[in-house]
């Protein structure tokens, strides 16, 4: 049997020499058998007339060693467990963050998102407004948005730009989502919301869900207050 080792020690030394933070690598090998067949492996023992190839942490396969012209060896980089890849954030996740992060209402938030993009972080209007919350290009770059189609930097952008008309407007949430659909020169002209059919629908769109969710939330708690206690639930007799 042949056995050729490939010496990639210096070139990975020359190359993880230039990397901050470089890959976990492994060596592994690969038996070609004289039929053609290569059977990929990470390491592999004598046993008698035959040759053991691990093909992973608790399999192998025994090959007669007369059957294997060669086995070379080479340089992976190690798989990536899948628990050490960190999923990507829920809007609900990305909204919360952005609430914390702004002091902005997370139901705001996400009525707002309701009304721009029905959620579609792909969503692209006719205007060229991008992302879940609708950024036009200008104000995306303005605000720091390198990519206004992922989640977390339009919705934290778009947040910090309602933010900001909230405190323009002294907390009226009316004239900030007028300033945000139609622009803080247009609420400045008409000193509130402007008679636009479109800015007067989606304003009144935002708050009606706004409002729908707290009376929900209010009514929801108020029947958690309510609610006997276990120890005072009455007994039924017998």
């Amino acid at each position: 049997m042949k056995v050729v080792t490939l010496h990639f020690a210096m070139i990975l030394a020359a190359v993880t020499a230039f990397a901050a933070t470089p890959a976990p690598t492994r060596t592994v090998f690969d038996a070609t058998l004289k039929n053609g067949f290569t059977i990929h492996h990470l390491r592999h023992q004598n046993i008698g007339a035959s040759t053991r190839l691990f093909t992973d942490d608790s399999n192998y396969v025994d090959v007669p060693t007369s059957e294997i012209a060669e086995i070379t060896s080479s340089v992976e980089v190690l798989p990536v467990p899948p628990e050490s890849v960190k999923p990507k954030p829920t809007i609900q996740e990305v909204v919360a963050a952005a609430s914390d992060k702004h002091l902005v209402d997370a139901d705001l938030i996400t009525s707002v998102i309701h009304a721009e993009s029905a959620f579609n972080p792909k969503a692209v209007s006719p205007k060229g407004a991008q992302g879940l919350m609708q950024l036009m290009p200008g104000t995306a770059s303005i605000l720091g948005v390198a990519d206004a189609f992922d989640p977390q930097a339009n919705v934290d952008a778009g947040t910090k730009y309602l933010r900001d008309l909230l405190v323009r407007y002294n907390g009226d949430i009316a004239k900030a989502l007028a300033a945000y659909n139609a622009g803080p020169l247009r609420v400045q002209q008409y000193h509130g919301v402007p008679p636009y059919s479109e800015t007067r629908a989606y304003v009144a769109q935002i708050i009606k869900e706004f409002n729908r969710k707290k009376i929900e939330q209010r009514a929801a708690a108020k029947r958690h207050e309510e609610k006997p206690a276990a120890d005072d639930a009455p007994v039924k007799g017998k």
